[in-house]
């Protein structure tokens, strides 16, 4: 949940006196990556200078779902978990604007004027080098420099950040998640990705076979490679180890996908919760075996796999080995 002292703006509401006058870093923030840590990171030193609130704004729902609605878009935050993270990064709120017809059609000049200097009363503002915006894409960060000059703000521009020749993006974080490569989404976003969700119902064949699942219902645009993962959980203040199945159970029925979690050494009683499930490591794609006595013995050992990843996780975390995480989860 994000604190109190952080607040999420949406269309309509008054901004309260405390964040007008701010900065803001401005994009679309889908995954809240490294590549976009870097823009938030500058951000706040901009909103320290000037002693002024710090502001993220952003888009809902996602430009892509807009221009594409035939083309579903992965989307590694939801806009609840991207608040959090904004929360969690030190910030001291969102302002999320509704991408919608009348958006698209903004000249560049008037959603300058609109949303940053009559809403908002900005006196800085921070994008990314590849950060567009207004009817047909016409605002550049140059654009914006030269609007804000003209309005009276200041706009600073921040280059592509990566390791080596790898640029840390959104679609790099959803390719390697449809590739199954958990670690390196996280190695890009900076933290492991996690879904979170209500706990359902399912058909109890985990119980039947002695491996009792808490399952979740992903968003059905969700693209993580089908499979076998280590995960962890966390259900309110505790965290539990898991081995986790994503798929459509080809063994049973080739149903809709569902995140089935086998919780390690405990069995609490989760129908209903609201959980996160942390992606730490992929096992084995997602198999038919020939009975289902071969299914039974091949969980057991994914989950003497999981137990072994679970533990050099735990040991690369404490060592200060594994990459940097904002840790909401863990």
């Amino acid at each position: 949940m994000t604190p109190p002292s952080f607040t999420i703006l949406r269309d309509g509401d008054p901004v309260p006196p405390a964040l007008r006058g701010g900065v803001v870093a401005i994009g679309n923030f889908d995954g809240v990556h490294r590549g976009h840590q870097a823009v938030l990171r500058r951000l706040k030193e901009m909103a320290e200078a000037r002693g002024v609130a710090a502001l993220a704004l952003t888009f809902e729902p996602h430009p892509r779902t807009f221009f594409r609605p035939e083309a579903p878009l992965f989307r590694l935050t939801p806009p609840d978990v991207k608040a959090e993270l904004f929360a969690a990064f030190g910030l001291d709120g969102v302002a999320e604007v509704t991408f919608d017809a009348g958006l698209a059609g903004l000249p560049a000049a008037e959603f300058v004027d609109r949303i940053l200097v009559e809403r908002l009363g900005v006196r800085g503002a921070v994008v990314g080098h590849d950060f567009h915006f207004g009817k047909g894409r016409s605002g550049s960060p140059d654009v914006l420099t030269a609007l804000g000059r003209e309005r009276g703000f200041d706009v600073e521009i921040v280059a592509p950040a990566g390791e080596g020749e790898t640029v840390w993006s959104a679609s790099s974080a959803r390719e390697a998640l449809a590739e199954g490569r958990v670690d390196a989404a996280a190695r890009t976003l900076g933290y492991r990705w996690f879904v979170r969700g209500e706990v359902v119902h399912g058909e109890k064949r985990g119980r039947d076979l002695g491996f009792p699942t808490a399952n979740i219902r992903l968003a059905p645009e969700a693209g993580l490679r089908h499979g076998v993962y280590a995960v962890r959980m966390r259900v309110g203040d505790d965290v539990f180890d898991g081995a986790a199945s994503f798929g459509r159970r080809p063994q049973f029925d080739n149903g809709a996908p569902l995140l089935e979690v086998y919780l390690l050494d405990v069995n609490p009683d989760l129908y209903g919760e609201t959980v996160e499930v942390e992606f730490v490591a992929f096992i084995r794609p997602e198999l038919r075996f020939d009975s289902v006595d071969d299914l039974v013995a091949r969980m057991n050992v994914d989950v003497a796999e999981t137990r072994r990843l679970l533990a050099e996780a735990t040991e690369a975390d404490a060592s200060g080995k594994s990459d940097p995480v904002l840790d909401l989860v863990r």
